[in-house]
Parts: C-alpha cells; structure tokens; sequence
C-alpha cells in the first residue's frame, strides 16, 4: 500500500480566504491527504475543516515558507498548492520565491491560484 499523497498549503494573507474556500470544495479530496500548512494558513483551514489531517508549521514570514520548501528538498511533499497575491508586495518575498523555486527543481505540482489547484485535485483524486 502506498503512503498518503503529501500536500503543502499556504496563502498570502489576501488570499487565505480563496484557499479555504478551495479546500472546502475539495474536502473529499484532502480527506486522506497528508497535509501541511504555514501557521495562519493551516488555522484558518481547520477552523473550516477540523477533521483533516493537517500539521502546521509556523508563519509564513516565520519560517514556515522555509520548512516547505525543506520538505520539498527531502523528497517529503509530493504537491505544493500557495494562492499568491501578486497584488501585494511581500516582506518575505525572497523566502516565497526560494519555495517556488523549490517546488520548479522538484518537479511537483504547483498551483497558485483556484483554476490550476482544481485541475490538480481533479487530476490526482
């Protein structure tokens, strides 16, 4: 039998409310998903979703960014779903760039924005 898919989640503070949306509509999907969140993020969707199974990490700006990207380095999350506010100028862009840029070299399945997330849960559900 094969381990749990692992997924990560984050969003920008302007777009915490889109993923928890997401993760309400795709509550059957993340049902037997292993999944992590940065600290706010992950609040925010247990508070949604209190039955998931759902570590979470610390704040984005607090390092939270950084353990996902870490676990994306040791092989240890398998799909990485970060709902981006292009909008809004980030103070630790450069850690959300180094976690994108972690998930490109891993070769695993990034969405960050609703439309790509659904076409990911569609396409490994």
């Amino acid at each position: 039998m094969s381990a749990p898919l692992t997924i990560g989640l984050v969003a920008h503070d302007e777009r915490k409310a889109a993923l928890v949306g997401w993760a309400r509509a795709h509550a059957a999907f993340l049902a037997d998903k292993t999944l992590y969140a940065t600290g706010t993020t992950g609040g925010r969707i247990l508070e949604a979703l209190p039955d998931l199974n759902l570590t979470r990490l610390k704040s984005g700006p607090l390092g939270g960014d950084q353990q996902l990207g870490a676990m994306i380095a040791e092989g240890r999350l398998d799909v990485l779903i970060f709902f981006v506010d292009p909008l809004s100028p980030q103070p630790h862009d450069v850690d959300v760039k180094a976690l994108i840029r972690m998930a490109t070299l891993a070769d695993i399945p990034l969405a960050c924005n609703p439309a790509t997330a659904d076409l990911i849960a569609d396409g490994l559900g």
